[in-house]
């Protein structure tokens, strides 16, 4: 007679220690620097035009911007829930999915602003940043200041909520990605090495994100082309920071599919470091730029070329791509 395993509930799993000092400081650090995006969307909301010169295309009143200012605001206030799940010692008993998926979107949304963000304030103080007579040329948008201080907020953030996911997730699933790549110990029914459907989606995430990875390197490096004639004149060193960070998130989920499906005796943590890490970057990026080019442009600029949106389309196809391998990673690693 044989028996079945009875999985664990999430009621019944006990809950974690309570987070030490080094937790709590970092998750006092991450509900603070929420603080400054809430503020200026929630004042926005409320009619106040703190940090919109006049001129601005954002002091007209209209559907569209009240819709974009309370989906990015919730988008922001979603972070304090997750900070108080990865430190209640109740957050190990959340349900896995609806966590991991808001942290993947959170690990996507602030990869690139935690490399192009310091980068541009590295050129701005090399002396490559945009001229005075260039800045005074462009249509007033937002006060400059407000950029400094709500993407200082997101990289605080993005720092905080890592210190506080890699802890909290080695407790829950540490195993997953300890010892090397190679043949896994798994379920029955599940083989120990990928099937070779997977290796052909890494293989075609990697292909894309070469592809997305060359035209970002190419605008970096002052290509203009396919960017549209707009966009071409605002090039600058701080641009090209951004094209910088986002080919290297696309070379990141092409690399990182590739290891996975591949295999090994390397360690297992860092290609799916990689890949959760290229995967998110692009797959958030390439969909929330692809949306929002296709709405009305709230800078009151041209619309991307569609070679851009391309590239946007790009991304996302890299980014599926490389979350349907790590899905598969994870699945198979997952203990009897």
């Amino acid at each position: 007679m044989t028996t079945r395993a009875v999985p664990t509930t999430y009621a019944n799993q006990p809950s974690a220690p309570a987070p030490g000092t080094g937790r709590r400081v970092l998750r006092a650090v991450a509900l603070a620097a929420t603080a400054p995006y809430l503020t200026l969307k929630s004042a926005w909301l409320a009619g106040s035009h703190v940090g919109i010169p006049d001129g601005s295309v954002l002091r007209e009143p209209g559907l569209y911007f009240t819709v974009a200012n309370s989906v990015t605001l919730a988008m922001d206030a979603c972070v304090i829930l997750l900070v108080l799940v990865l430190t209640r010692p109740s957050g190990i008993r959340f349900p896995a999915w609806l966590l991991t998926v808001p942290v993947f979107v959170a690990t996507g949304l602030l990869t690139p602003i935690l490399l192009g963000f310091p980068g541009q304030l590295l050129v701005r103080a090399l002396g490559f940043g945009l001229e005075e007579a260039t800045k005074a040329a462009r249509a007033p948008f937002l006060d400059p200041w407000v950029f400094n201080v709500v993407y200082t907020g997101f990289t605080i953030q993005g720092l905080a909520l890592a210190g506080l996911f890699v802890p909290y997730a080695r407790e829950r699933w540490g195993r997953r990605w300890q010892g090397v790549l190679g043949p896994q110990v798994i379920p029955d029914g599940v083989r120990g090495r990928f099937p070779s459907s997977t290796g052909v989606v890494a293989g075609a995430a990697a292909a894309a994100g070469l592809a997305v990875a060359a035209v970002h390197a190419y605008w970096a490096f002052g290509g203009t082309a396919w960017l549209g004639a707009e966009r071409a004149a605002a090039y600058s060193a701080e641009t090209a920071v951004v094209s910088a960070a986002h080919g290297l998130c696309a070379l990141a989920a092409g690399a990182g599919a590739l290891l996975l499906a591949r295999g090994g005796k390397s360690r297992a943590w860092w290609p799916l470091g990689l890949a959760w890490i290229g995967a998110g970057a692009t797959l958030t990026w390439g969909t929330w730029m692809l949306i929002t080019s296709l709405g009305p442009q709230v800078d009151g600029g041209e619309g991307p070329a569609t070679a851009t949106l391309l590239t946007y389309a790009g991304q996302m196809i890299t980014g599926a791509l490389a979350a349907a391998v790590l899905t598969r990673f994870l699945i198979s690693r997952r203990e009897v």
